[in-house]
């Protein structure tokens, strides 16, 4: 790919609704890891909008672009439930009052934590939010989205919101993070590391990734790309005729 044309392409896909839209939907994404491993017909159907997501959102907005937050819509309601929410809302899934103030506590809650808040500004102010990347691995092009590029300590860094920091490490496996990783360190050329909070201990944890890690997800990233070809690149197959065999 020459360089002037990627640029366009990374150009364009700065943008949430490319990215996220019909444009970016023609490179696979660590996103896409799932569907792929578990119901491949169902690739490109668009996730189903839930309050966690919406939560999530505005913690890394509120951290890394924060002249964003206006484009939120905050209703003081207990719950989703009552007439004014509903009245307010106007059929939309819209934050309550006191889950932004829960999230709110979290921010300040790690960006009062010195390693967390120079690993996030960057000692000298060398770093990137909300990067797009792309390049072919494994023979299919693929993109992603860095929340930050610290270009000091060399390190692609990855917010987390955990129910459980204890139990980070198995989550990390059971959400794709490993083949996240094992992506992102492709696209950007740097180590990742998360960046965790726990939603109720508000414990922070830093977790870098081992080579067993990124081997866990190089292994899913080719079973994906497997079902992927399979499935959509492959004019012998006939998705119909597909189903599940194993013995219980």
């Amino acid at each position: 790919m020459e360089d002037a044309n990627k640029k366009e392409i990374l150009k364009m896909l700065e943008l949430d609704k490319n990215y996220y839209g019909d444009y970016g939907k023609q490179y696979l994404s660590n996103s896409d890891i799932s569907t792929l491993l578990t119901n491949p017909l169902a690739l490109g159907t668009p996730l189903e909008n839930r309050p966690a997501f919406l939560i999530g959102g505005y913690f890394h907005t509120a951290i890394l672009e924060p002249e964003k937050l206006k484009n939120f819509k905050i209703i003081e309601s207990t719950t989703r439930n009552t007439k004014a929410y509903k009245e307010i809302s106007d059929g939309e899934i819209c934050l309550l009052q006191h889950e932004v103030d829960k999230t709110e506590l979290l921010i300040d809650k790690m960006m009062s934590n010195d390693i967390c808040r120079d690993l996030i500004n960057g000692a000298s102010g060398n770093v990137d939010y909300e990067v797009p990347g792309i390049k072919k691995i494994e023979g299919h092009m693929w993109k992603g989205k860095a929340d930050i590029i610290n270009h000091d300590e060399k390190l692609i860094i990855d917010l987390k919101t955990t129910a459980d920091i204890s139990k980070f490490q198995y989550s990390a496996r059971k959400y794709n993070y490993d083949s996240q990783a094992y992506i992102y360190q492709k696209l950007f050329g740097y180590e990742m590391v998360f960046m965790a909070i726990d939603k109720t201990t508000h414990q922070i944890g830093i977790f870098d990734c081992s080579t067993q890690f990124l081997e866990a997800g190089k292994a899913k990233v080719e079973k994906a790309i497997e079902a992927y070809e399979l499935f959509f690149k492959n004019p012998d197959f006939d998705p119909k005729q597909f189903f599940i065999n194993k013995t219980l």
